[in-house]
């Protein structure tokens, strides 16, 4: 009886550690496929995305031709003037067009299109410098997390400020893949708030995301620097190349 019941403790136990090893596997196999379905969802939101904007630039494209035949028929008939206000209008219709930007990484040219055509739409400006820098250390649900909770604060940030515009720097500099997005304040957020406290119900919190984006950033061993310079809230992350 006792060599039987040893011989099912074994047995049990061998089974045992064989299942556990099977869930630990399976799990493992979750997690890589809840990446990849979302990885595969997010390449598939940012190629309907671009081929959008880029739709959109060819038919602006093809328009310009027709405008600017229209506008030579009026110097052609002499009719000076009526140029000038078609031309006039032609260019108000493009100032409110948003410029597809291309980065050559497709994650990026997602996230910041996106976001920079809503800031555009929102009557924001923007003045974007940015390199073609893959960021390729990072995880991509990672990278599209951190860039757009940096961009949607200061999306939300610019809009309530009375000169509305947001600065993008996205650069290599001393051995970092830099960050940087300003937006104008119309007052100190880090003497009102230096903590930055997330308080989703109070929209005037600028804090909104930077636990997540510092998160993110000590995750590759980088760095999170916020300040204000010039009636502007600063957030500068560098992450290792």
């Amino acid at each position: 009886m006792t060599g039987k019941y040893k011989k099912l403790k074994e047995d049990y136990d061998r089974l045992e550690k064989q299942y556990s090893r099977e869930v630990a596997k399976n799990l493992d196999l979750q997690f890589e496929y809840d990446n990849l379905k979302a990885d595969y969802a997010s390449d598939k939101n940012q190629r309907a995305e671009i081929e959008r904007l880029h739709e959109n630039t060819r038919r602006l494209k093809h328009d310009m031709k027709n405008h600017i035949l229209v506008a030579v028929s009026y110097l052609n008939n002499g009719e000076v003037e009526q140029s000038k206000n078609y031309l006039s209008q032609v260019l108000d219709n493009l100032n409110k067009t948003y410029s597809y930007i291309q980065t050559g990484n497709s994650v990026m040219n997602y996230i910041i299109n996106s976001k920079l055509e809503k800031a555009h739409n929102m009557g924001i400006k923007f003045k974007a410098e940015i390199e073609n820098l893959p960021f390729d250390k990072m995880g991509s649900v990672d990278f599209s997390s951190l860039l757009s909770n940096i961009l949607d604060n200061a999306v939300e940030a610019a809009i309530k400020a009375k000169e509305k515009f947001i600065y993008i720097a996205i650069l290599r500099k001393r051995g970092y893949d830099t960050i940087l997005v300003k937006n104008k304040i119309d007052f100190s957020v880090l003497e009102t708030n230096p903590e930055l406290l997330s308080d989703k119900n109070n929209n005037e919190q600028h804090g909104y995301g930077i636990k997540q984006i510092k998160t993110i950033a000590e995750k590759y061993e980088g760095i999170v620097d916020i300040y204000e310079e010039d009636n502007m809230f600063c957030t500068n992350v560098m992450i290792p190349s």
